[in-house]
């Protein structure tokens, strides 16, 4: 499955000088926070496939005039054609405001975001807007990852978590992506074509199955 992700900065090849092969064969975009509502909207209206969204610690208004036709997913589980994404947006508090989080407050979230996760079967692409603690961040509070992402990275092995809020801009030594065990972790700035696996149909149970066959008849 072919992934549009994007982050940070308002794409001008995919805003200002639009053309419909660059979404050719894309089947979902990912919003990973710090963007133009007017510019989620743009994409919305575009893009032929559902465009989902977290909040970076710049999205305040979204709280006041949410984005229209374009999907929240912060501390929800979205499943498109069997893909599982989890969605937690903000960053390290680092002065008063919306979505930015305390490490604790973080945790939390994420213990909350377990057990919707559970009821999934697990995750396959987890959502963030700041990185794990380590993985591409850098060393300034407004600037620093979360530890509390591990749980879950840990836990579930998503095949991918997709971030923002460290613009590849800042310094021509900032990697896009790290690996932490099976999980390739990749900073979305501005945008990242991505192709991901489809997850595998678990079979039914046979006495469920059995029961399915004897209503069809």
């Amino acid at each position: 499955m072919k992934i549009l992700a994007v982050a940070d900065e308002e794409c001008k090849a995919l805003w200002d000088y639009f053309t419909p092969d660059k979404i050719e064969g894309v089947e979902l975009i990912i919003a990973c926070g710090d963007l133009s509502r007017h510019y989620l909207e743009y994409l919305a209206t575009m893009a032929p496939m559902p465009v989902l969204y977290v909040h970076g610690n710049h999205d305040e208004s979204y709280d006041l005039l949410p984005p229209q036709g374009v999907i929240c997913i912060d501390d929800e589980v979205y499943v498109h054609n069997g893909l599982r994404v989890a969605g937690l947006g903000g960053s390290c508090r680092y002065r008063t405001g919306a979505w930015q989080f305390t490490e604790a407050e973080m945790k939390k979230r994420v213990n909350r975001l377990r057990g919707k996760i559970d009821r999934h079967g697990g995750v396959d692409i987890l959502v963030t807007h700041a990185p794990l603690h380590g993985y591409g961040d850098m060393t300034d509070l407004p600037h620093r990852g979360f530890t509390a992402f591990s749980t879950l990275l840990d836990r579930y092995h998503p095949q991918y978590m997709l971030h923002g809020h460290i613009h590849l801009n800042y310094g021509a030594s900032i990697p896009r992506e790290h690996t932490y065990g099976t999980t390739r972790i990749v900073n979305c700035f501005e945008r990242v074509y991505l192709d991901v696996d489809a997850p595998v149909p678990k079979p039914r149970p046979r006495l469920f199955a059995s029961l399915l066959g004897r209503n069809a008849l």
